[in-house]
């Protein structure tokens, strides 16, 4: 595994709230950290790689829009979660999905441009074999909070 530099530290914080909608983001960033544009590519990479970084992207006013989000809670049969977590990530409206404890397990968010498509994903996953119960919980006022995790 891939043992997390002070530097690579510093690019993961830069990259929460740094990364500006310009054609060369990271040679700004390189300039930040002392590193040349092409090293930082690199670095991220690497960090892509072995797990700590995801996805890098950005995040947009899905109301503005068009679309509108919900949380849904699942309760999923015991020996069927990941089969049922696979097939609720392959539509492009869900952006996260996370087991819990408890009789709802597997809980997730999803958007959709409208209500029918809305109502016809979340038909499809409570049909699956292991899903017993649906809660949807759709959102009726949006909080955002800017969530960074400070790496020292």
């Amino acid at each position: 595994m891939l043992e997390l530099t002070d530097l690579d530290k510093k690019l993961l914080n830069l990259l929460q709230g740094k990364l500006q909608l310009v054609s060369r983001p990271f040679k700004l960033i390189g300039e930040e950290v002392g590193m040349s544009e092409e090293q930082v590519i690199t670095r991220l990479q690497l960090l892509k790689e072995a797990g700590y970084i995801r996805k890098i992207g950005a995040f947009f006013n899905s109301d503005e829009l068009g679309y509108r989000g919900t949380l849904v809670a699942l309760k999923v049969r015991e020996g069927l979660m990941e089969e049922t977590a696979l097939f609720i990530n392959q539509f492009p409206g869900i952006t996260h999905n996370y087991q819990r404890e408890g009789e709802y397990n597997l809980w997730f968010t999803l958007i959709t441009p409208n209500e029918r498509l809305r109502q016809d994903i979340l038909g499809q996953i409570g049909a699956l074999p292991g899903v017993e119960a649906v809660m949807d919980l759709s959102a009726r006022k949006k909080y955002k909070i800017n969530v960074q995790f400070k790496l020292k």
